[in-house]
């Protein structure tokens, strides 16, 4: 198996348990060694989702108001608090063994923590591929925008992406989720990874306008730098494949 490329799956907008199937079968392939490090890219419905490290007191609703809604709401087994995902989001779940060639890795595997760092730094380029800087802040996993001014205001740094993964075996799973046009009103069914010092915004209220087609924040435009940033940061060539079930038949056939 080469460790010369990342899959990279497009699975369109799914269902979070859909979308979670087809992780579970993709890192049980990769900790088979059947197949190398996986990229999927995808879009959710409406859903909360509750991180180890959440608390309910930031789930500003009923589960009854939720569901009569149409949001779904899941326990998970990621690191974070609670956050959002639904349409205009590209959430990606790398599935990567941090035990293969990586950049930076110092020892027998890369850490999570540098992994997190990784992910964070293809989305800073992500976001400033459509005209917005974007940083980290200290303490607080994510990326965010830089307040503008004379005097910075800590408030006006607004979170463009939330992160979160899980470790099983040395192969990460879960990810992030980037605000490309989401509808930010469902955030306020909750506290957003339990901070409530800073809100959220998107790629599109914070971009400028252009007449460059390949600037402005689509969803297709995102996938496109998101999988053009991640194959620079891993160092790797992104190879794309259609489906789950293709990755896999192409991995018994090897």
């Amino acid at each position: 198996m080469s460790e010369g490329y990342i899959h990279l799956l497009e699975l369109g907008r799914v269902s979070y348990a859909e979308g979670l199937e087809a992780q579970r079968r993709v890192v049980e392939a990769r900790k088979a060694g059947l197949i190398g490090d996986t990229l999927l890219l995808l879009e959710h419905p409406p859903v909360l989702t509750l991180g180890r490290n959440s608390h309910r007191e930031n789930l500003l609703v009923s589960e009854e108001l939720l569901a009569a809604r149409g949001v779904e709401l899941h326990e998970i087994n990621r690191g974070g608090d609670v956050t959002y995902h639904g349409p205009g989001q590209l959430v990606g779940y790398p599935i990567v063994d941090l035990r293969g060639d990586l950049p930076g890795k110092k020892g027998p595997h890369l850490g999570p923590v540098d992994f997190m760092r990784m992910l964070e730094e293809v989305m800073i380029r992500v976001c400033y591929d459509f005209g917005v800087p974007g940083q980290r802040i200290a303490g607080r996993t994510g990326v965010w925008t830089i307040a503008s001014g004379s005097t910075p205001n800590p408030a006006n740094e607004k979170k463009l992406c939330a992160m979160g993964i899980h470790v099983s075996q040395g192969v990460t799973s879960h990810g992030f989720a980037l605000n490309v046009t989401t509808d930010l009103r469902d955030f306020d069914l909750i506290v957003p990874c339990g901070i409530t010092d800073r809100a959220v915004t998107s790629l599109e209220l914070e971009a400028q306008a252009t007449d460059d087609a390949a600037r402005q924040p689509t969803m297709r435009n995102a996938i496109n730098a998101t999988a053009r940033n991640f194959g620079r940061i891993f160092e790797r060539q992104m190879l794309a494949c259609d489906s789950v079930d293709e990755l896999l038949a192409s991995a018994a056939q090897a």
